[in-house]
């Protein structure tokens, strides 16, 4: 078992922090409810193919749209509150809820005609391939 210092000011910063979430919360509402933003991860694979995965648990793929326009992909969503238990019953929300918007700025050198996307286990995945003419190519040097 490790040892923890305590720290007073800390705790009673995070009392006062989570007071005013109360107070504003019962007064405005919904209102005051923040967007949210999943995370994502964008790399390059080998085969010089864009790859956006986003963590997005609790979604449905039906809640999911994604547009693809003058090199800008876009990501929309809404993650929706469960109906089964009433607002007045929690005890903490710490997950977002409602609607979501990412976009990003890619190379001209996408290949629209073939994005594909998928989604498992609450992560979505867009491939993004090159165009074959903007992908690097061998040149053999001659006599």
């Amino acid at each position: 078992m490790a040892l923890v210092r305590w720290d007073p000011v800390g705790e009673l910063a995070s009392m006062e922090v989570d007071r005013l979430h109360n107070m504003f919360s019962s007064f405005y509402g919904e209102g005051l409810s923040r967007n949210w933003v999943p995370p994502v991860d964008i790399y390059e694979t080998e085969q010089h193919e864009v790859v956006i995965k986003a963590e997005l648990p609790g979604m449905k793929r039906e809640d999911l749209d994604i547009t693809f326009e003058n090199s800008v992909l876009t990501l929309r969503g809404e993650r929706k509150i469960e109906n089964e238990i009433a607002r007045d019953r929690f005890q903490r929300m710490e997950r977002f809820r409602g609607s979501f918007t990412r976009s990003f700025t890619l190379p001209p050198t996408i290949d629209a005609a073939n994005i594909s996307a998928s989604y498992k286990d609450g992560v979505l995945t867009v491939r993004l391939p090159q165009r074959e003419e903007s992908k690097p190519k061998q040149i053999a040097v001659g006599e």
